[in-house]
C-alpha cells in the first residue's frame, strides 16, 4: 500500500500515475494511517514558488526530501518538473529506470506527431522529448519513426469535413482472465440480438442524417467480439449499415473477427460479400497451455485453420493481435509465437503488453491467480519487433494502457498499404468519430480550435436499449455544435 498525502491536489493524479508506472498493482491511500501499513508514504506540500516532496520507504528504512522551483501559472511545466523531481527519487529507491520516462499518457506518438508539424526537426524533437519527459532513446527514435508514418498515412485525410465511423458489438463467446472490457456473453443474448439491433439502427439512422454532406472516410465494426453474432445477424448489421451511410469514399472497411472460436466459413463470407477490405483474427499466443488459463476456448490449430479460410476467400489484409506478459509465458515461448506467426504470413500484426486492470479476473482474484508469473522485458519487445520487420513489416501506430507489464507500449506493424488509418485517427484524434452502440465513445474534433469533446453511451445492453433516444440527445448536443 502507498500513502499519497498531498496538501494540495491540483497533480494528484500526475503524481498517482507515476508511482503506479513504478509499484504497478499496488493500492493508494489518502489520509493519514499508521505507518506500518504502508509500503511507501509520499507527501507533497506546495510553497509559495516550489513544491516540496517527501518519500518514505518503510521497507527499506529509507527517507528523502527534495523540492523543485515552480510556477504555478505554468501549469504544464510545474506539473512536468514535479514528475521529474519524483522521477528521480523513486528511480534512486528502486533502481528501475522507466522506458517511456515520466510519460504516464496513452498516446506519447501524439506528441512527436505535434512537434514535427510544428516545424520541429527530429533532432528537435529527440531533444525536447528526452529533457522533458526522461523518455529513452530507444522509445523516441520509435515515436519518431512513428509520427512520421503517420503523418504520410493520414495526409489525404479532410479533417474538417470527413469523419469515421465505429460500430461497438459488445458481446463474447467468454471473457478472458485478463479482460475488463464490459462486454456481455453472447449465449444470453443471442435470442434478444433483434433488440439490440433495432437500438443500434436507431443510432445509426440518425448519425447518418446529421453527417449527411460529409465524407466517411474509414469504417470499423468492433467489439466484444462482432463475429460473435451469428452469420445471419452479421448480414443483418452490415446490409442496414451499407444502405445508411454513402460508402462512396470510404477507404478502409475492417471488421475485427477477433476470436477464431466465433469465425466460421459463413460469417466470413458475409463480410467478404459486403466489401469488408481488413479483418483481425487474435491468437494472442500460440501456446496452448497459455490459452488455456486465460480463458480462450479456441485452439492453436483453429487459429491456422480459420486464417487460412480467410485466405481461401480472398481476404488480402488480415491482422493477428499478439500480448507480451501473459501469465506463465517466457523468452522461448514468445520466439515459438513468433515462428507460427511468421509461417502464418499475415499483413499485419499488434503487439500488446499485458494491462492488467483492476476488473480483470486476474486482478480481482488474486487467492486464486496471484502464483502465476507474468513478465515482461524489453528483450521480448525487441525480438517482436525484429520479427515483424523480417515479415516486410513497420510500425505504423503505438499507445500505451495503465497498469501495463513492463511499462511497455502496443505497437501495431503492417505491410506497406496494409496499415488501419482508422487506428491512427483514433490515436492521433485528428478526425472526428462517431460511434454507435452500448459501451461506445464519440469524439468530435474541432481542427480549428486544436480541440474535442466526447461524448459516452451507456456501457449496459439493457439500459443502452431502453435508453437510446437519451443516447441520440446526447449527441445532438454535441453534433449541433459541427461546423459545415
Amino acid at each position: 500500500m502507498i500513502g499519497l498525502i498531498l496538501d494540495d491536489q491540483s497533480f494528484e493524479q500526475d503524481i498517482r500515475e507515476l508511482l503506479m508506472a513504478f509499484y504497478p498493482g499496488e493500492g493508494f491511500v489518502h489520509k493519514e494511517s499508521q505507518s506500518e501499513e504502508y509500503r511507501l508514504l509520499v507527501r507533497g506540500r506546495t510553497g509559495e514558488a516550489e513544491f516540496e516532496l517527501n518519500i518514505q520507504d518503510f521497507e527499506k528504512g529509507i527517507v528523502n526530501s527534495t523540492s523543485t522551483e515552480v510556477d504555478f501559472a505554468d501549469r504544464f511545466e510545474t506539473k512536468n518538473r514535479i514528475k521529474r523531481m519524483l522521477y528521480g527519487m523513486v528511480k534512486e529507491l528502486t533502481g528501475i529506470e522507466l522506458p517511456w520516462g515520466t510519460l504516464t499518457g496513452i498516446r506519447p506518438t501524439k506528441i512527436a506527431m505535434t512537434k514535427l508539424m510544428e516545424g520541429y526537426t527530429d533532432e528537435e524533437v529527440r531533444r525536447y522529448m528526452k529533457d522533458t519527459y526522461l523518455t529513452s532513446d530507444g522509445k523516441v527514435d520509435l515515436s519518431l519513426e512513428i509520427a512520421r508514418r503517420e503523418m504520410g498515412l493520414i495526409s489525404a485525410i479532410d479533417y474538417s469535413h470527413g469523419y469515421s465511423l465505429y460500430i461497438g458489438i459488445p458481446f463474447c463467446p467468454t471473457t478472458c482472465l485478463y479482460c475488463s472490457f464490459t462486454s456481455f456473453p453472447i449465449g444470453q443474448w443471442e435470442k434478444r440480438m433483434e433488440q439490440y439491433l433495432e437500438a443500434i439502427f436507431k443510432e445509426m439512422d440518425y448519425t447518418a442524417e446529421k453527417m449527411a454532406g460529409r465524407t466517411l472516410d474509414t469504417v470499423y465494426i468492433g467489439g466484444g467480439t462482432p463475429t460473435s453474432l451469428s452469420a445471419l445477424h452479421l448480414d443483418k448489421l452490415i446490409s442496414r449499415l451499407k444502405a445508411t451511410f454513402d460508402f462512396t469514399g470510404v477507404k478502409e472497411f475492417t471488421v475485427e473477427a477477433g476470436r477464431p472460436d466465433s469465425i466460421t466459413i459463413e460469417k466470413l463470407q458475409v463480410l467478404k460479400n459486403h466489401g469488408v477490405t481488413r479483418i483481425s483474427i487474435n491468437p494472442q499466443t500460440m501456446k496452448q497451455e497459455t490459452l488455456d488459463i486465460i480463458g480462450r476456448r479456441h485452439t492453436v490449430d483453429m487459429v491456422k485453420d480459420r486464417y487460412s479460410m480467410a485466405r481461401s476467400l480472398g481476404f488480402d489484409n488480415i491482422n493477428m493481435d499478439l500480448i507480451i506478459g501473459l501469465p506463465e509465458e517466457d523468452m522461448e515461448d514468445v520466439t515459438h509465437t513468433m515462428e507460427e506467426i511468421k509461417a502464418l504470413g499475415p499483413d499485419g500484426i499488434t503487439v500488446h503488453s499485458l494491462a492488467i486492470k483492476r476488473a480483470a479476473r486476474l486482478n480481482m482474484f488474486k487467492e486464486k491467480y496471484g502464483d502465476l508469473k507474468i513478465t515482461n522485458t524489453q528483450e521480448m519487445i525487441d525480438l517482436t519487433a525484429d520479427y515483424a520487420r523480417s515479415m516486410g513489416q513497420e510500425p505504423y501506430y503505438l499507445y500505451r494502457q495503465k497498469n501495463m507489464a513492463g511499462n511497455f507500449e502496443n505497437v501495431g506493424y503492417s505491410l506497406p498499404g496494409k496499415a488501419c488509418i482508422y487506428n491512427i485517427l483514433i490515436m492521433e484524434e485528428k478526425q472526428t468519430i462517431i460511434a454507435c452502440g452500448a459501451g461506445t465513445t464519440t469524439k468530435v474534433v474541432f481542427p480549428s480550435e486544436n480541440r474535442l469533446e466526447r461524448v459516452e453511451n451507456v456501457k449496459d445492453v439493457e439500459q443502452y436499449i431502453a435508453r437510446i433516444d437519451e443516447m441520440l440527445e446526447r449527441k445532438e448536443k454535441m453534433l449541433a455544435k459541427l461546423e459545415m
